[in-house]
């Protein structure tokens, strides 16, 4: 063994460690954990549709093994393995699959039973704008994604939030609406992300933030609160109908009521990638709404 040949061993093994140890980061994920990555993750598993879209969003869709029951968009995803949902999911599925990274949301049950398994877990949950902006960054930086790459499709979202906001009439600002996200009734604060793009177009929320995110609604709360219009999907409907004085809001008696259809509703519920398509949703909603309180028109 000359010494030339064994210095270049020498340099070569130091500079593959080098270069692993640089392709290492550390994140935090909303819980302020550290999560160690070593390098970029080849097979992730996704318990929450916004992150499974955020993954997507990022040109990383290939890279998922593994998803929760409510994943559905893009259409490439729905050949993908299920492993349960956040409430229930399938642990020995998940190992079996091989993940060198779970995204789950901060409420996944088995999170910790993953992570004491070895697995590496990001726990995320956007809520609001800025959640949903800090999020695409943490995936884009948990997935050896350049920033550059995840600045551009949060751009690409305001720029559609902003569209749909100058779509609005004068007369559909005016209107004061409710949310309703899951007919317990559950509903969409000020300060949900849904809120803030209501906020943003200059309509009012019935629900103040001061109530949280996504509330827990007294169903008398919002009779007494007459909403000009009412968003719902397609499962609050037949419930909105048996609750005592409902029947007297303008928003029923009138062509408010907005009830969207199950994919359309992902699209609204989801902070993440498609908020744009979502907020425009809501933008024809209010200018529907608009125009039939200016005709007049009853049902």
């Amino acid at each position: 063994m000359t010494p030339a040949w064994f210095f270049g061993v020498l340099v070569c093994f130091f500079l593959s460690g080098f270069f692993q140890s640089a392709q290492a980061i550390t994140v935090l994920d909303d819980r302020q954990q550290k999560v160690q990555i070593a390098q970029a993750p080849q097979r992730i598993v996704s318990l929450l549709p916004s992150l499974t879209e955020t993954v997507c969003a990022l040109k990383q869709c290939h890279k998922l093994v593994g998803l929760d029951r409510y994943s559905n968009w893009p259409e490439s995803v729905k050949s993908v393995p299920r492993v349960g949902g956040g409430l229930d999911p399938n642990i020995e599925s998940i190992v079996a699959l091989r993940p060198d990274l779970v995204l789950a949301a901060g409420s996944t049950r088995g999170a910790d039973r993953l992570q004491a398994l070895g697995l590496n877990v990001l726990r995320l949950e956007p809520r609001n704008h800025a959640d949903a902006q800090r999020v695409l960054r943490t995936v884009a930086q948990a997935l050896h994604v350049p920033a550059a790459d995840s600045d551009r499709v949060w751009q690409s979202i305001q720029a559609g939030v902003q569209a749909a906001v100058q779509s609005l009439s004068p007369a559909a600002r005016q209107q004061r609406v409710y949310f309703e996200v899951s007919p317990a009734p559950y509903g969409a604060s000020e300060s949900s992300f849904m809120g803030e793009t209501l906020t943003r177009m200059g309509v009012a929320n019935i629900l103040p933030a001061s109530m949280g995110p996504f509330p827990q609604v007294n169903p008398e709360w919002v009779v007494q609160a007459r909403p000009d219009v009412i968003m719902a999907g397609d499962s609050s409907r037949a419930s909105m109908l048996q609750r005592p004085g409902w029947g007297r809001l303008r928003a029923m008696q009138g062509q408010r009521l907005c009830v969207f259809k199950p994919e359309e509703s992902d699209m609204l519920v989801r902070a993440g990638p498609r908020m744009a398509e979502g907020a425009q949703l809501m933008a024809d909603c209010l200018n529907r709404a608009a125009a039939q309180a200016d005709t007049g028109v009853q049902r």
